[in-house]
């Protein structure tokens, strides 16, 4: 099948405009791409202000108490807000919340910010959107995050966890897309 040309010499590409190709790539990032990881999103809030991430990249341990530990970008928006507000709110986000994956993730658009996209209920750990099937709040354990790679590795007591529907497909990412688990 044939893309659509513009006349102007611009056509419509399968793969993404910006990528290395796979041979300059690292092959540790290749080897965690092979990896079916959660997408959540992490939502602070400080000062009367927002940020939020898409985070694959999350460990979850149980315990008394439980911690979540992320990698986050560190020139994000989120890790600049998560240090001054010391708490998040991580949500698990399903098949009906993949805009948002993409908006916060800075691979889609969101016309006037990815805060739009959804109605949000305020938490004492940050924004939530609405309509998720599960969210934990957490409080940020240390001070500076450790850098690790290409990130910064935070770690958050959980204080608040919220488990509102279990029938809702969760999205996953694996090298570099979308894929939908089918609920149990």
């Amino acid at each position: 099948m044939s893309r659509p040309s513009y006349g102007d010499g611009m056509s419509i590409h399968g793969e993404h405009p910006f990528l290395p190709a796979e041979a300059d790539r690292s092959p540790v990032r290749r080897f965690r791409g092979r990896l079916a990881s959660p997408v959540s999103l992490w939502t602070a809030q400080y000062a009367g202000k927002r940020a939020g991430l898409t985070v694959s990249s999350v460990l979850v341990a149980d315990g008394e108490p439980g911690y979540l530990l992320g990698l986050l970008d560190p020139d994000s928006d989120l890790c600049e807000m998560l240090l001054k507000a010391k708490t998040a709110a991580v949500t698990l986000l399903g098949e009906p919340h993949r805009q948002l994956a993409d908006a916060f993730g800075y691979v889609a658009p969101a016309p006037g910010g990815p805060f739009r996209l959804s109605e949000w209920t305020d938490t004492e750990w940050g924004p939530v959107p609405a309509g998720v099937t599960a969210w934990a709040g957490g409080r940020l354990t240390s001070g500076e995050p450790r850098e690790i790679g290409w990130a910064v590795q935070v770690q958050l007591e959980i204080e608040h966890v919220e488990l509102l529907a279990d029938d809702v497909a969760p999205v996953v990412h694996r090298r570099g897309r979308y894929a939908v688990v089918a609920p149990d």
